[in-house]
């Protein structure tokens, strides 16, 4: 039997599962291209207006790198630019949570060994699993660039942006098909390919801010960047993602040759053959976790220690057409006597706590991964029932957020305040601003609880639909699509600007940890009286 036998059907097979998850990949890709074309048609309506724009943000080395390079008063040039960093960036987290998907997490759970005991080749599973990801990167970039001609974007140039844009999944695609030989489960295989596009972000973002530009070519990331659609149209360079993708796979498919079912090229460490410190479910879950939360506390400090750059920015935002700077004082709340520079802080504070925001989502999730990988059950053959169980999770998930909120605050008020402020004032004003987000971030958190205590198969969806709505309609991202001020269906909404002078008032905060406390009680009420696994 031919390695490869069963490619076909197995490709068929995770199609089929992967109907559910790519379409909303694919239109949040198209529906971000084009919300930011819109964006830039209202905020930049004439050429003049267009050319103050770009003059500002190629002053600014924090706000240049966002994008990639610096910037030219052309629509298309500027829609690629604003969207690119995020759309390179969507497609390469698709393509590799596919991947683990259909190669390690399959192998994890049985349904490899299951299906191999009919004709199935040993190497089949990692074919379909490529075939899979790369298809849906490529309907990705494909449907990006038929919306984009569709709205009267240059046709070449929005082909060499589809194209680096499908480059990015592919690349990141045979990262992780690597990462599933090497890892033993496929949360470590996640880890590596996360903390690879998680690196490739940085090397792109840090060689953009400084001028050092080979940082970018080593990126993958950065090689999409490089095309420059609309512009320069370097739809050459995509050959340097397409050698190390083909690469990759060689190496990917050498190394699922050389290992045994199940098994990992990296064995796992083993733990302790004793644990004095477990003493309950809190210290378990803090034991459990602690690693993941190291992490995201490393990542967010690292990019507050970047917006601290921003301190170079904010002021010249006081430069900028006027309805700018009128839709940053109606929109973000403060006092009347604010200035445009603490409306911009806020701004900034509003999107670390929004991505923040996301880790309780993850952490609920890790209950229903436990749960389902039988790992719950193994612990509650001890004395610990299911509700301590879960109560230590949740409470070791409630403090990690609000000390992720406080290491944003604190580290880019301590960047901000000596770069251009006052240490004495500005530290305190811009911690307390961050810690006051923290209820609504509980909330967020807190719903997802419900959920997975209510319709736990469905758990995972809805938090992320929960974040992801939560994010859309707030005010961070409002003014993408002409609604600066967010919407009142988000908990965000509600906290006071105290950055830019607007009275502390306890009672939403006071409502949403009330609220939160009803929905986790909820939560585990129901968690208790339904079927476990």
């Amino acid at each position: 039997m031919n390695a490869l036998t069963g490619t076909a059907r197995s490709a068929r097979l995770a199609l089929r599962r992967e109907r559910r998850i790519a379409p909303w990949w694919i239109i949040l890709l198209v529906a971000l291209a084009l919300v930011l074309v819109s964006y830039i048609n209202r905020a930049m309506p004439t050429p003049e207006l267009m050319t103050t724009y770009t003059t500002m943000i190629n002053r600014n080395s924090f706000f240049r790198a966002l994008g990639g390079g610096f910037v030219v008063p052309d629509l298309g040039y500027m829609a690629a630019w604003r969207s690119g960093g995020f759309l390179y960036v969507l497609n390469g987290l698709a393509a590799l949570m596919a991947v683990v998907r259909y190669t390690r997490a399959d192998e994890e759970s049985g349904r490899i060994e299951l299906l191999r005991a009919g004709v199935l080749g040993r190497q089949a599973p990692l074919a379909a699993a490529l075939l899979v990801a790369g298809g849906v990167s490529l309907a990705g970039g494909a449907s990006t660039t038929i919306a984009l001609i569709g709205i009267g974007l240059d046709p070449a140039g929005s082909i060499d942006y589809g194209a680096a844009v499908t480059m990015a999944g592919w690349v990141f695609g045979a990262i992780a098909a690597v990462a599933a030989q090497l890892a033993q489960t496929a949360r470590m295989a996640r880890a590596i390919s996360l903390s690879v596009l998680g690196l490739a972000y940085i090397l792109r973002y840090a060689g953009d801010a400084s001028g050092q530009y080979w940082m970018k070519y080593i990126s993958p990331i950065g090689w999409s960047h490089l095309v420059e659609p609309y512009w320069s149209d370097r739809w050459w360079l995509l050959a340097i993602p397409a050698a190390v993708t083909a690469a990759l796979t060689a190496i990917a498919y050498r190394l699922a040759g050389r290992r045994d079912l199940g098994a990992g090229l990296i064995h796992e460490r083993r733990g302790p053959a004793t644990a004095p410190g477990l003493r309950g479910p809190i210290s378990l879950s803090w034991r459990l976790h602690r690693g993941l939360l190291v992490t995201w506390a490393a990542g967010i400090a690292c990019f507050a220690a970047a917006a601290g750059g921003v301190s170079t920015l904010v002021y010249q935002f006081t430069e900028a057409p006027g309805v700018t700077v009128d839709n940053l004082l109606k929109a973000f709340g403060g006092s009347p006597g604010g200035g445009a520079v603490d409306f911009a802080l806020w701004a900034i504070i509003l999107i670390f706590a929004h991505v923040i925001a996301l880790y309780p989502v993850l952490m609920v999730q890790r209950l229903r991964a436990d749960e389902t990988a039988g790992r719950a059950e193994a612990v509650q053959a001890t004395p610990m029932t299911r509700l301590r169980w879960a109560t230590g999770q949740l409470v070791v998930t409630g403090l990690g957020t609000a000390a992720l909120l406080a290491v944003a605050g604190v580290v880019f008020g301590t960047f901000y305040a000596f770069l251009v402020g006052d240490p004495a004032v500005d530290i305190a004003r811009i911690l307390a601003g961050t810690l006051g987000t923290i209820p609504a971030a509980w909330l967020v958190g807190a719903v997802c609880v419900l959920a997975y205590g209510l319709v736990p198969r469905a758990s995972v969806v809805i938090g992320w639909i929960i974040w992801i709505a939560v994010a859309v309609m707030g005010r961070a991202a409002g003014p993408l699509y002409g609604l600066w001020g967010g919407t009142p269906f988000e908990p965000f909404h509600y906290i006071p600007n105290t950055v830019a002078g607007a009275p502390f008032d306890p009672a939403p905060a006071l409502t949403m940890v009330a609220l939160s406390a009803l929905l986790l009680g909820g939560g585990l009420l129901a968690l208790r009286h339904r079927d476990f696994g």
